[in-house]
């Protein structure tokens, strides 16, 4: 247990850029941990009216802002990772930032397992208020690999900011765990578990969420427009877990006519969270979302009946919205494919959300994930989840 902070277990997890450390602390959240980005909390200080904007165009300049005010970090990003003394005041200004907004985040969360995910966790001096230090290992190949890939660098780029970071060694002396993330990805859930078991000295029979596949479950109908309305209250909400994935993967399959497998969903796990809404042991919905920087993203939602009944959707909301709020999320994104039926829109507007454009949202940082996160040919519907914001000047 942290001395910090009393009753809570905090892994420090870190490892240079492209080894994939965000998909382990994802793994982590999967596994009912409360997981925090410090690399993007750091972004967020530096939006407009957050407590890093004016030092950082008082110290690099105004030719940094792009047409909209926002810090232009393509431009930022070329300074300081060709000039290590401007990296330095660049941290000097967002580090004692984020620890305070780290503090805060876990003084304020619920969870009993706290993962702060930081490419500088030793520079920040994060580190030592950990229980254990995870650090996530490939081979430099396929680091470079996965930012022209993954990130869209050239070659040169990638070589560049891999250059510019702490050697990997460094952090590989000072770990407690090391996660090798370059083989498949169920082996990097398998050591994920592993370790999460360790740290929290749990045996065998207490562990979290056994990697095995579930026992296939019979696939509920696509269209079952006849079947007879369920009581509400049988109707339960649950996040899916890895043991889940077995029967979600049925679900998708059935509902969309695709053909995934049970490690396709463990996959899709290092990038968003599934909420099951079931009666018994059926799954009548599915709703696929992620936490990512206190700001909520829903992009896919499924239901077993062409049009379901209220008291389904609203408790798929309320199960995405309610896991969302323990995970301090501001605001929720929902996203809705056009082939979405009016009555589930309208429950949704009943709910409390709003129909916008990304544009009408006056938060930069809700706006930019907006922007991001939209699948092709979807409307935004916004609902405020919290009224303080973490990163409104401090």
């Amino acid at each position: 247990m942290s001395k910090r902070w009393p009753g809570k277990t905090v892994i420090g997890l870190t490892g240079n850029i492209g080894t994939g450390k965000s998909v382990v602390r994802r793994m982590l959240e999967a596994l009912d941990a409360f997981g925090i980005d410090a690399d993007g909390l750091a972004h967020r200080a530096m939006s407009p009216g957050a407590p890093a904007y004016q030092p950082v165009i008082d110290t690099f300049g105004k030719w940094l802002l792009a047409p909209d005010g926002q810090i232009d970090r393509a431009k930022l990003g070329k300074v300081v990772f060709t000039d290590p003394e401007a990296l330095q005041r660049l941290e000097a200004i967002t580090h004692p930032i984020v620890k305070q907004v780290v503090d805060l985040l876990i003084r304020r969360s619920k969870k009993d397992v706290i993962v702060i995910e930081a490419i500088k966790l030793f520079e920040a001096g994060m580190a030592n208020d950990c229980d254990s230090i995870w650090v996530v290992d490939v081979p430099p190949d396929v680091q470079i690999k996965r930012l022209v890939e993954g990130r869209k660098m050239d070659e040169d780029e990638a070589k560049m900011r891999v250059a510019a970071q702490s050697p990997q060694s460094e952090k590989l002396a000072r770990a407690s765990v090391v996660i090798y993330n370059a083989n498949a990805y169920e082996n990097t859930f398998e050591q994920v578990q592993k370790h999460l078991n360790e740290v929290l000295g749990k045996k065998p029979e207490e562990a979290v969420e056994p990697a095995a596949p579930a026992p296939v479950e019979q696939p509920t109908p696509a269209v079952a427009s006849t079947v007879a309305p369920v009581q509400e209250d049988a109707l339960t909400a649950k996040r899916g877990g890895p043991k889940d994935a077995e029967a979600i993967a049925n679900f998708i399959n059935k509902v969309t006519g695709q053909s995934l497998s049970r490690t396709d969903v463990l996959v899709r796990f290092g990038q968003k969270a599934y909420m099951m809404v079931e009666s018994g042991s059926q799954i009548l919905a599915l709703g696929g979302w992620q936490v990512e920087n206190l700001i909520t993203r829903i992009d896919e939602i499924l239901f077993s009946e062409s049009t379901p009944q209220e008291s389904i959707v609203s408790k798929l909301i309320d199960g995405m919205e309610k896991n969302s709020s323990d995970l301090q999320s501001e605001v929720s994104l929902l996203f809705l494919a056009p082939t979405t039926p009016d009555t589930v829109k309208d429950i949704v507007r009943k709910k409390g959300y709003e129909l916008m454009q990304p544009a009408d949202l006056r938060i930069p940082d809700w706006r930019e994930a907006a922007e991001e996160s939209a699948p092709p040919n979807t409307t935004l519907n916004v609902k405020r989840l919290r009224e303080d914001r973490i990163l409104k000047p401090i």
